[in-house]
């Protein structure tokens, strides 16, 4: 692959426009999730459990309303669906924002919102996953999966750093506001696509179920296996706003400042993982997926003992780099492999089960890190994610031998 084919999903206008404006809105997301944990542990006194159930209420959505995002993908006109999601995301932020700034806000406020913006996201989602093959077709699409991660570890790197010194300065109110502008961002982009130039291989269908698409799914092995991957990976490993919040505060005393710096230079590695992503497309298959899977919760449980927060900080870019070349592997195998006409529920299922987890995980992690500490937690968490890796790679590899000793 030449270095031009790394970014080769740019040359398409459509996808080009609406890149830099992505941008815009995971700085401003991730400014948002930084400020609202920090908000959460100001009004509670950093009560752990509370934190849990904030962003268990946040992802709670995903549970629910991913597979009928992905069915409205199917049904409707996808570029339309995400202005109305966009509109929705944005009132939300704006609103607490408002709330933080005159005074008023209360934690109720904090969960009534963090659910409905996450509803927002929730339908949003597999919708705007699955707009990507319109965007720039199927040749061009494992690039576009690399370089919208890309996209989003940008974000992730600038958004917490830039919510952290802004938190210091003043307060939380203003990184929800400046995450509610992003979102007009990606509205201005839609309206100014050309719909001539947006790729469609199929028509949307009224009549689209789940249940073909579930069908769909437990008929390809594969991508059943990759979906249960994901599940142990996202449920247990990827909860870094709760690790990294309590790391920052309770094991090293540290401030919102260093709590920010902490999730930039997470992104580090997980950016420099999607960079060399981009070369490794002939890797996106189960087998990579799984060994990938092993080495995050080693990796995870090995960051649970640095000894301090220098330590913990320079682990952290490692571990995000390994957890993201996985998941991107995952996501671009699942998208590639599946019906064009199905695409939008498939990736729906895939959501749900990359996030839905997260309600049930994250009350749990903050659980146990009153009960247990929170070092103990990220290492129960690493061994979930490392043992579930090991396990489906060995059921997965006597299922093949069983089916070619049946074949000879």
């Amino acid at each position: 692959m030449s270095k031009g084919d790394s970014w080769r999903a740019l040359k398409h206008y459509n996808y080009r426009i609406l890149y830099p404006a992505s941008l815009l809105s995971n700085i401003g997301t991730w400014a948002q999730r930084i400020a609202q944990d920090w908000l959460v542990m100001e009004l509670t006194n950093n009560n752990a459990v509370v934190l849990g159930l904030v962003t268990a209420l946040q992802f709670l959505p995903s549970l629910l309303l991913s597979l009928w995002g992905g069915l409205l993908a199917d049904r409707f006109d996808k570029r339309k669906l995400l202005f109305l999601t966009n509109l929705g995301g944005g009132l939300g932020s704006a609103l607490l924002g408002i709330l933080v700034i005159t005074g008023v806000v209360q934690i109720w406020h904090v969960y009534v919102l963090a659910f409905v913006v996450g509803v927002f996201s929730a339908v949003d989602a597999p919708i705007r996953i699955s707009f990507n093959s319109e965007l720039v077709g199927k040749a061009d699409l494992p690039n576009a999966v690399s370089l919208n991660s890309a996209n989003f570890n940008l974000g992730r790197l600038v958004g917490p750093a830039a919510s952290g010194f802004m938190i210091a300065a003043f307060g939380t109110g203003p990184s929800f506001l400046l995450n509610s502008l992003t979102y007009v961002a990606i509205m201005i982009s839609l309206s100014r696509m050309r719909l001539s130039e947006l790729i469609q291989s199929h028509k949307p269908n009224r009549a689209a179920s789940l249940g073909e698409a579930f069908r769909y799914v437990l008929r390809k092995r594969n991508i059943a296996i990759v979906m249960l991957t994901v599940f142990f990976a996202t449920t247990f490993g990827l909860n870094f706003q709760i690790f990294t919040a309590l790391m920052a505060t309770k094991e090293f005393g540290k401030g919102p400042a260093e709590f920010g710096m902490l999730g930039s230079v997470l992104a580090i590695g997980s950016f420099t993982g999607v960079l060399v992503s981009t070369r490794l497309e002939h890797l996106r298959v189960p087998r990579y997926v799984l060994g990938g899977a092993m080495l995050f919760g080693v990796l995870l449980v090995a960051s649970a003992w640095m000894p301090n927060y220098s330590a913990y900080a320079l682990s952290l870019p490692v571990v995000g780099g390994v957890a993201l070349i996985t998941l991107i592997s995952a996501n671009s195998f699942v998208q590639t492999r599946c019906q064009p006409e199905l695409r939008g529920r498939v990736m729906g299922i895939y959501l749900l089960i990359f996030m839905g987890g997260t309600p049930i995980g994250s009350p749990l992690i903050g659980w146990l890190t009153e009960q247990i500490g929170i070092r103990a937690t990220i290492t129960g968490c690493g061994l979930v994610v490392a043992l579930a890796g090991a396990t489906i790679l060995v059921i997965r590899r006597r299922a093949r031998a069983v089916n070619h000793a049946d074949l000879v």
